[in-house]
């Protein structure tokens, strides 16, 4: 078995800290409110090899969806400047914002239901704070200053040619990965094509976006180079959410105090069952591996985010000493408590109905979301004309095509009848996909009909199948008539 390692305190005195500092204070936070550096073990083991696929599947996604298109749309886009938002290949406009807005609630809805059910799984296996923390810059602090002992050893040592060497040339790297990030974060805003333009012709070209690039790379390595852990323990809200949504039932990584209490050291050969010990023989290898310096043994803590280290180091040491797995492990609390097996909730299901109802209701919108968003509007200081015996109007129409085809329409009046459509071009109007087209049309009725001054009408977009695609209520305006 491996020597047994114990909490080195950055900045402080190196001493070991008892259980109730870690209930206390924040992990990564004295009580003076001094900043306490964590340097984590490497860890290893069969829950790490498993977040180390998704992460690898995550990152990669993120790297390569920018690049992919449906039906010449990106896949994923928000331009919020100009207003263009692409989902899965989709477009959706302004005009759309109330579905966005309850697919953002119904996912706010799934997140609830999620960490009520399973706890903080998604910030230790999906979470993008800790994807590029864990798998990008923790991986080149190991691979350039060493495991969590040799880190220790460099943080305390004097600033000689080792020490900027490697800090150098770790910082520079950081810079680096801090850079594509941006840039990738860009594409998603612009595009690809946009971003390799604005980088192909220079920051003189293009400042405020330079400014901008710089001042996000700035971010990110402040994050991943200094901030690390304490956005999760301080800023992030999903953190903070977790204490009112977590309760007995929520399945989340718990320390067995049961079996585990009275932790002591190991000793070989000894009966702890009679000796009155538990299964925890101390060693620490929990909390010298926890990315955000918690001893997990103390209970449920906010600053854990579910990242399963400390599963994998315990098992092991398990494993070494002869005791079975599972001291810690993914259970609820009433499951080590009372040992009452996992079960959906009333709270669980309740939610669940509600999310399944908004999913329904928001695939409904989805399906039934018009082809063409059609409008006629009456410029602005015009009136009627009658010539004839016909009352004519005038209006400029706009047609927004939400395909991802070509559209080929026309127009013609549903209600009332009789009304002759007068184009100022042709009457077959060509609408390309995903834009908008606008256009000036005369309608006309027979005086005759025109009983009222201002008159309701409704305006239809007709594709060449004869398919209303949409339609429009405006008013018609004639001369004023008096009723007797």
């Amino acid at each position: 078995m491996s020597d047994i390692e114990e909490i080195e305190v950055r900045g402080g005195q190196g001493q070991v800290l008892d259980p109730e500092t870690y209930r206390d204070s924040i992990g990564t936070m004295e009580q003076s409110g001094k900043r306490r550096w964590v340097f984590p073990r490497k860890p290893k083991g069969k829950y790490t090899n498993y977040r180390n696929i998704v992460s690898y599947i995550l990152l990669l996604i993120y790297f390569a969806v920018p690049f992919i298109k449906i039906n010449g749309n990106p896949l994923i886009l928000f331009n919020v400047i100009d207003r263009q938002f692409f989902i899965f290949g989709q477009p959706f406009y302004p005009q759309d914002f109330f579905i966005l807005t309850l697919g953002a609630i119904t996912s706010l809805i799934f997140i609830i239901i999620f960490t009520i059910a399973f706890g903080r799984i998604f910030c230790g296996w999906i979470c993008p704070q800790t994807i590029f923390m864990e798998s990008i810059f923790r991986k080149i602090d190991y691979l350039i200053e060493g495991d969590r002992n040799r880190q220790m050893k460099l943080d305390r040592q004097e600033w000689n040619t080792e020490k900027i060497w490697k800090r150098s040339l770790k910082w520079t790297i950081f810079i680096i990965i801090s850079l594509i990030i941006t840039h990738f974060m860009f594409m998603y805003i612009v595009g690809y094509e946009e971003v390799f333009r604005i980088v192909s012709e220079g920051p003189f070209a293009n400042p405020t976006n330079f400014i901008v690039m710089i001042l996000l790379t700035a971010a990110f390595y402040f994050v991943f180079a200094w901030f690390r852990e304490q956005v999760c323990t301080l800023v992030c809200p999903y953190g903070r959410l977790q204490g009112v949504l977590i309760d007995k039932d929520t399945v989340n990584v718990f320390y067995d105090f049961k079996r585990g209490e009275n932790r002591s050291k190991w000793r070989k050969g000894e009966d702890r069952k009679a000796a009155g010990k538990g299964d925890c023989i101390d060693c620490h290898q929990c909390v010298v591996v926890c990315p955000t310096g918690i001893d997990i043994r103390d209970g449920q803590q906010l600053e854990c985010v579910n990242c399963t280290a400390c599963i994998d180091a315990c098992d092991e040491v398990m494993e070494k000493v002869g005791l079975p797995k599972g001291l810690i492990r993914y259970a609820t609390e009433n499951e080590i408590e009372k040992e009452i097996p996992f079960k959906f909730t009333g709270r669980m299901k309740g939610f669940a109905v509600v999310l399944v109802l908004l999913t329904g209701f928001l695939g409904y919108l989805l399906s039934s979301r018009a082809e063409m968003e059609a409008k006629f509007i009456k410029p602005a200081g015009s009136t009627f004309f009658v010539r004839d015996g016909k009352i004519t109007n005038t209006y400029n129409y706009t047609f927004l095509n939400k395909t991802n085809e070509k559209k080929i329409v026309t127009i013609k009046v549903i209600e009332p009848k009789h009304g002759e459509i007068i184009y100022s071009a042709s009457s077959k109007i060509s609408v390309e996909r995903d834009k908008i087209t606008k256009g000036t049309i005369n309608i006309s009725f027979p005086e005759s009909e025109m009983n009222l001054s201002k008159q309701n009408i409704t305006i239809g977009v007709y594709d060449m199948k004869g398919k209303l695609v949409d339609s429009y209520k405006t008013y018609f305006e004639g001369p004023f008539k008096l009723q007797f």
